[in-house]
């Protein structure tokens, strides 16, 4: 297996990131080796806000939020899944799966030995941090779902995805930043776009990028499918705190937040929003106020524990 490692060079003076890098080396079933990179930031001691982002972004995206999180007294841990942002990157796309992305999160999960954590997270965010629920429910205090689902290929997926999915192997140059600002409702400037590229000096950087969408399950008898089965009869019977925070303009996801509301039973009577004026990447359009519901959803079920 060849691992590309983006140089640090290319992280360097970028737009409203300054925070400090941190790194873990993570074993694989296969006995590779892989540095996985994520944010800490905020009180050690502090109930940890576990921000997971999708693709093709990394802990970029959630740059506006994280200082509003640690403000208000908790730790921000944001994570670069393998193939993206400072983490390695397998040069393959055959050295993707679904269930290796769920291992290689779990492992730095296990490492950080984190606890009553609230889970926030969008696109694959969810598709790999709702397994990690599954998996350890009782670490979990609170999830906020977002533009997100957990498929099993039991009911059809939207065209937008499936158009999404033929384009992601297909276009020949697959430009990362254009395709986070086609995902946006609001112009991202030039430094911005800049900053969603570094992480991918060129297109063999891409393979995890361009794979993703084709990991997704949408047939019944996908590799991926049963597993998150299983992980649906946990998330039936959780009655932790559940809120869906859905923006109002994406099309890929639009819609996803009713199966959430209806099947887990922790998402009983919950203030369930939809943000105004957010596409797919609503952490760019609306992390401001995205953050701040966040805050308020984590000190409102606080409250007796």
């Amino acid at each position: 297996m060849k691992i590309l490692r983006t140089s640090d060079d290319s992280f360097e003076n970028l737009s409203g990131y300054p925070f400090k890098p941190n790194y873990m080396e993570i074993p694989d079933s296969e006995g590779k080796e892989f540095r996985i990179h994520y944010i800490d930031e905020g009180p050690i001691d502090a109930e940890p806000v576990l921000l997971m982002h999708g693709e093709p972004s990394w802990s970029y995206l959630y740059r506006k939020m994280i200082p509003i999180i640690i403000d208000a007294g908790y730790r921000a841990v944001a994570p670069d899944l393998v193939g993206f942002g400072r983490s390695d990157k397998p040069a393959d796309q055959k050295d993707y799966t679904y269930q290796r992305h769920v291992d290689w999160m779990q492992a730095l999960l296990n490492k950080l030995h984190l606890q009553r954590v609230t889970l926030v997270c969008q696109d694959w965010g969810g598709l790999i941090g709702l397994r990690l629920v599954a998996q350890n429910p009782d670490q979990f205090s609170r999830v906020v779902a977002a533009n997100t689902g957990l498929p099993t290929g039991d009911t059809p997926m939207p065209d937008a995805f499936l158009n999404w999915r033929k384009y992601s192997i297909e276009v020949p140059d697959f430009d990362v930043g254009a395709i986070i600002t086609m995902g946006c409702q609001t112009p991202l400037t030039e430094e911005v776009i800049a900053a969603y590229n570094a992480p991918f000096p060129d297109d063999t950087y891409k393979e995890g990028a361009r794979i993703f969408p084709s990991l997704v399950p949408i047939t019944s008898d996908d590799p991926a499918a049963q597993a998150n089965r299983e992980a649906w009869k946990v998330l039936f019977k959780f009655k932790k705190p559940f809120i869906t925070m859905f923006s109002d303009s994406d099309p890929i996801t639009r819609g996803g937040e009713r199966v959430f509301q209806s099947k887990i039973p922790g998402a009983k009577d919950q203030p369930h929003i939809t943000i105004k004026g957010g596409g797919h990447f609503l952490q760019e359009d609306c992390g401001t106020e995205f953050s701040r519901m966040i805050v308020n959803f984590i000190s409102q079920t606080s409250k007796g524990d």
